[in-house]
């Protein structure tokens, strides 16, 4: 059985002492939350001794939004997985739309990224999708197998989630239909060859959609973006319904 991964990514946003008030209103809503689900969030760097101190003992696990290749050295603006997993990060984001497009991250580096994730203990969250106008052309779903064969090569499926995120659906409020979500996350599946590889979907996911997005075969969790800086919005998003 696939267990989802809910994931909360806050991107640039967030202070350690607006952090603090997030959990203040958050960590009640959870406090029921079903057995089924992993409950991840990604605050940024400055944030994740705060989130670790107040998410002890709780079922919040957390995850940065990047992870460098290195153990360490000269690697300016960078993170290693030590540096994190000192602070209890059990995940790691890595190939992000974001990053790819503003610092030209490239297939092989992620696959570097996410090979370290693993070999530290930390379970990379690799994030895949198209433009909107590679999707115009007809060529999702050739940029997405090319990102999927040289983004996981000689990695561990049981230790890794893929997060499919169309490019055009982040922080657009264009949601991918549930149904193609699901197609392109089952193409995923197949191409990986492993029944069991966790996949999520991310990509202007928010309250009124999370339970038909949690609904579809093929979709083992969310990447959730703007809507995870709401703690109220990202509880109902954590505790969704399955139909």
């Amino acid at each position: 059985m696939r267990k989802p991964v809910i994931a909360g990514n806050w991107k640039m946003h967030m202070t350690c002492a607006q952090a603090r008030a997030w959990m203040g209103t958050f960590l009640p809503l959870i406090a029921e939350l079903p057995d089924d689900r992993h409950l991840v969030v990604a605050p940024p760097f400055t944030a994740i001794s705060t989130l670790a101190e107040l998410s002890h003992g709780t079922r919040l696990e957390l995850s940065s939004q990047n992870v460098h290749w290195e153990g360490e050295g000269a690697y300016t603006a960078e993170i290693s997985p030590s540096m994190l997993k000192e602070h209890n990060v059990e995940y790691a984001i890595v190939g992000h739309s974001e990053p790819r497009k503003y610092f030209s991250e490239s297939d092989e580096q992620i696959n570097h990224r996410a090979r370290s994730a693993q070999t530290n203990g930390l379970i990379p969250i690799v994030c895949v999708g198209e433009s909107d106008e590679q999707r115009s052309r007809g060529e999702a779903e050739r940029v997405i197998r090319r990102q999927v064969e040289q983004g996981l090569e000689g990695l561990d499926p049981s230790q890794l989630v893929v997060a499919y995120e169309p490019i055009w659906a982040i922080g657009t409020g264009k949601t991918c239909e549930a149904s193609e979500a699901n197609r392109i996350c089952g193409l995923i599946r197949s191409w990986v060859g492993s029944p069991d590889l966790i996949i999520q979907y991310g990509g202007s996911v928010k309250p009124a959609n999370i339970d038909q997005l949690m609904g579809m075969s093929d979709i083992d969790g969310v990447l959730v973006g703007g809507a995870s800086l709401d703690p109220e919005g990202f509880g109902r998003i954590a505790n969704y319904i399955k139909s």
